[in-house]
């Protein structure tokens, strides 16, 4: 006798039923995590010694939970999310004034060129008496800062003392300015054409910042560069390539690979404006990730000579994404770089395996030195305008404000290359 047929309703009953006891079970396991953890919440809440709040307790969890992966994996709660977005647009809230330190001697150093503070003239040696009528007496650094630049409103104003003791009420409008990572542009050898200058992070302003400062050291006669990346720790991958590209017409710069297909990121010829350009890269321990990047590309390509000591070896990409409605975001490693040689750099991959990039001439500094280094670098450069106000201010008040450049043996090393003085790398091919 033969079987009669499922009527489809049935069948499709049947399939919903499998499918529902599938996910079922699934949740079952999930409902699990979430009871065991609401369990160990509730208990620690009802026993801890002080009162907890339960959305800190969430952050707490979910930072271990993220940063329990590797080295560079994060979670972001609501309040680190502005300091994120600061390093990665390069892009920030304010007026555009930097301070002489202490933060809370609220004196200014000077105003950034273009910006309000520039605009409504804030010069330097000026004092900020007050903040939108609270004294600044009754802030320290940080709660002055945020009340110059994170206000829910768009104007601000201030009461300042100029050094010569007149005081004046000035109003600003807050604006979007960019926070500069292109920083101490120069010419060292005037005669031989050999400029410098310093990248301290990767943002997406970069590249655009990069070129401009090009631009005026070219007008000065520049025709070979000293690039300094040391301390940079790293930013924005594509911002590392466009740098990469300025020197390389041709080639792979960096590839990435993951659990999907590799990426490529090769050089335009467009692109590269300063290809025939002399370039000494300066390079150490804290030069990272895409400073790394930009080093293994011009050191690969024999388009540069890396001057310094040995890179720290951070070699992972990193992918972004917000999550809720509290702008939490979570970073986490998805690849690897790497260089045209198809090196992989990160030192946490295999235990005891070189990682970093060698410089082509290795010169080590003192740990003094290094210090004077990497506070020279941090400092913002002074507009060529303000010159003359801070170096009154310095000598009416016996003060140093705008250090020299530190002339230590990493750069003397590289300038002396371009002198002809010590060997580097063989020359590139000539190309058609």
């Amino acid at each position: 006798m033969r079987t009669p047929p499922t009527p489809f309703w049935l069948g499709l009953a049947g399939g919903f039923a499998l499918a529902s006891g599938a996910f079922a079970l699934w949740r079952r396991g999930e409902d699990r995590d979430l009871t065991h953890y609401r369990e160990v919440r509730d208990w620690v809440r009802a026993n801890y010694v002080r009162d907890l709040d339960s959305r800190g307790l969430v952050d707490a969890a979910l930072h271990g939970m993220v940063e329990s992966l590797d080295g560079y994996s994060r979670y972001y709660d609501g309040a680190q999310v502005a300091a994120l977005e600061r390093d990665t647009t390069g892009r920030y809230r304010g007026i555009g004034v930097v301070f002489r330190p202490p933060l809370d001697s609220a004196r200014v150093l000077f105003a950034l060129p273009g910006s309000p503070a520039d605009r409504a003239g804030l010069r330097p040696g000026d004092k900020i008496l007050a903040v939108d009528g609270v004294q600044s007496e009754e802030l320290d650094g940080p709660a002055l800062q945020r009340a110059i630049g994170e206000s829910g409103s768009d104007t601000l104003e201030l009461v300042v003392q100029a050094r010569s003791g007149d005081t004046r009420t000035l109003r600003l409008e807050r604006a979007e300015l960019v926070d500069p990572t292109v920083r101490h542009a120069q010419m060292l050898d005037p005669e031989r054409g050999i400029a410098y200058l310093a990248i301290t992070s990767f943002s997406k302003e970069t590249p655009a910042e990069f070129d401009r400062w090009v631009a005026v050291l070219q007008a000065q006669g520049m025709r070979a560069l000293v690039l300094d990346v040391r301390g940079n720790l790293g930013g924005v991958l594509h911002s590392a390539v466009r740098i990469a590209n300025r020197f390389l017409d041709r080639g792979l710069i960096v590839s990435t690979e993951g659990r999907g297909e590799p990426t490529r990121y090769d050089a335009l010829r467009a692109e590269a404006t300063l290809a025939a350009l002399p370039l000494a890269l300066l390079v150490d321990a804290d030069t990272a990730s895409a400073s790394e990047v930009l080093a293994g590309a011009v050191q690969d390509h024999r388009r540069a000579v890396l001057v310094g000591g040995k890179t720290y070896g951070k070699g992972m990409v990193q992918q972004v994404r917000a999550f809720g409605d509290d702008e939490a975001e979570v970073r986490v490693t998805t690849g690897y770089y790497y260089t045209p040689a198809h090196t992989n750099i990160e030192r946490t991959v295999q235990k005891g395996r070189e990682h970093g990039l060698m410089p082509d001439l290795r010169v080590e500094l003192p740990r003094e030195v290094a210090a004077r280094v990497r506070a020279y670098l941090a400092r913002y450069s002074p507009p060529e305008s303000t010159l003359e106000e801070l170096r009154a201010w310095e000598r009416d008040e016996g003060i140093v404000l705008v250090p020299p450049l530190v002339r230590d043996a990493q750069l003397e090393a590289a300038l002396a290359l371009f002198r002809g003085e010590r060997p580097g790398p063989q020359p590139l091919e000539k190309r058609p």
